[in-house]
């Protein structure tokens, strides 16, 4: 079953739209198609980020200038 669709206007850079018309016709795809998987990508990536950000949230939080401080110490600067 089809998912259901919604149509939406989206303004683009005159250059942006330019590349994407080509690219839709180059791959044989519309750029609807290459705009919604655009868009999920950048979900995608979001949702990894967001993930990370969970696993890590119980980790001690270090003042920039401690881990400066620290570096020279260990003569690393």
């Amino acid at each position: 079953m089809p998912t259901a669709q919604k149509r939406a206007t989206v303004y683009f850079d005159a250059d942006l739209h330019r590349a994407l018309r080509v690219k839709a016709a180059e791959t044989d795809r519309s750029m609807s198609e290459l705009v919604n998987e655009a868009v999920k990508l950048t979900f995608a990536e979001d949702a990894e980020d967001l993930e990370a950000f969970e696993d890590r949230a119980a980790e001690p939080n270090l003042p920039f200038e401690a881990v400066v401080r620290d570096l020279r110490r260990r003569g690393k600067i």
